[in-house]
């Protein structure tokens, strides 16, 4: 009875000692990557970063991280001491990407690997800043028509935007700025489909050599419904 006993004590602790080996042969990863960025259509590539953290019995030099989402599997660069890994996600004409990391790497004779997050995140990509104001010279004389200007719009985080209307507000309720902006038209016709990165321009027309209001553009981009610019017609 002892002899099997006393040998309960080194198969236990041998156990034990595998488990610590193998949970001595992980890999951690940080998603370091930034909430958002500002689109960037001209580029169309974002920085995805991660930080590691290998055990000590991962082999050195075995570990590998991809950035996956969307279709793409990205392999990252790792800095000189493998614990900061970066690489570029290329996307353009879309609001968000998704991103998740995948490591591999070698524990033992196995090859391992695992996903964080569980479930891709979101990347928001943020349309750039429309104009907020635009100025044209009517110096000269006054054109058959009324002095002429246009406004150009460029949107980048979906395939599409239409224009639905637009329309010229005084910049106050004051009795001058009513004057002021009363002169002035819209002349393209609406609605007008730009796609994506391509410029479009809705055109304007003063009958004053002076004048001034905010044009009002409505569409159906989810995150600028609404926008609004100070225009100004005066002599330069």
């Amino acid at each position: 009875m002892r002899r099997n006993g006393s040998m309960r004590g080194p198969i236990a602790l041998t156990g034990v000692a595998a488990a610590l080996l193998l949970g001595a042969c992980d890999v951690q990863v940080r998603d370091a990557t930034p909430a958002q960025y500002v689109a960037n259509h001209d580029l169309g590539m974002y920085e995805v970063a991660a930080i590691v953290r290998r055990d000590a019995l991962v082999t050195p030099g075995s570990v590998f991280l991809f950035a996956m989402g969307g279709g793409q599997r990205i392999a990252l660069n790792p800095s000189a001491d493998g614990s900061e890994w970066h690489g570029l996600y290329s996307v353009r004409c879309r609001s968000s990407f998704p991103l998740q990391f995948q490591a591999q790497w070698k524990q033992l004779f196995d090859l391992k690997q695992k996903l964080v997050p569980a479930q891709p995140r979101e990347v928001r990509l943020i349309e750039p800043p429309l104009a907020r104001e635009a100025r044209f010279d009517t110096s000269g004389p006054a054109p058959k028509g009324g002095w002429q200007g246009g406004v150009q719009y460029r949107f980048v985080t979906v395939p599409s935007v239409r224009i639905t209307s637009a329309h010229i507000e005084p910049a106050s309720g004051a009795p001058a700025d009513v004057a002021a902006a009363q002169g002035i038209a819209v002349l393209t016709a609406l609605p007008l489909v730009a796609g994506c990165a391509e410029p479009v321009e809705v055109h304007l027309a003063s009958s004053a050599s002076r004048a001034r209001g905010v044009l009002v553009i409505d569409t159906d981009h989810p995150t600028a419904a609404h926008w609004r610019i100070q225009v100004e017609f005066s002599p330069q």
